[in-house]
């Protein structure tokens, strides 16, 4: 079993561009699973991956042209 990684609050919020209390929020409310080592908390880049992929958008189809129609310029 691989070794994970293990980010302080700080790290995180700086890797994912929002504040700290952000991230304590998301460990507050148990979205987001963290690991109190008495320094503070600590979240596993697995429990990081599964954060971020219960978030993740539904990829664009081809058929979606919303996105098309409002980048395009009218004539």
């Amino acid at each position: 079993m691989p070794q994970d990684r293990y980010q302080t609050v700080q790290e995180l919020a700086d890797r994912l561009e929002v504040a700290e209390a952000t991230v304590r929020q998301w460990i507050k409310s148990g979205e987001l699973r963290a690991i109190d080592i008495g320094k503070g908390w600590r979240i596993a880049d697995a429990d990081l991956e599964r954060f971020l992929k219960a978030r993740e958008t539904a990829p664009r189809t081809d058929n979606d042209t919303t996105a098309i129609a409002r980048t395009k310029p009218k004539s």
